[in-house]
């Protein structure tokens, strides 16, 4: 048991496990805020195309 304890805070207090997780959160809240931005500008893309379209 103590075997399995020791391995558990191991883990815990390993630093590149850390790193790996903040880059992963990192890419994870770019990707959202990409998405989201996305999004935005092509709704407007889109009602600007549509706009020259009826004026032609």
């Amino acid at each position: 048991m103590t075997r399995f304890i020791s391995a558990c805070k191991s883990l815990v207090t390993r630093e590149e496990g850390q790193d790996l997780l903040e880059y992963a959160l990192l890419v994870a809240l770019i990707a959202v805020v990409a998405a989201g931005a996305v999004k935005i500008a092509g709704e407007n893309v889109s009602t600007i195309f549509g706009q020259i379209v009826a004026a032609l």
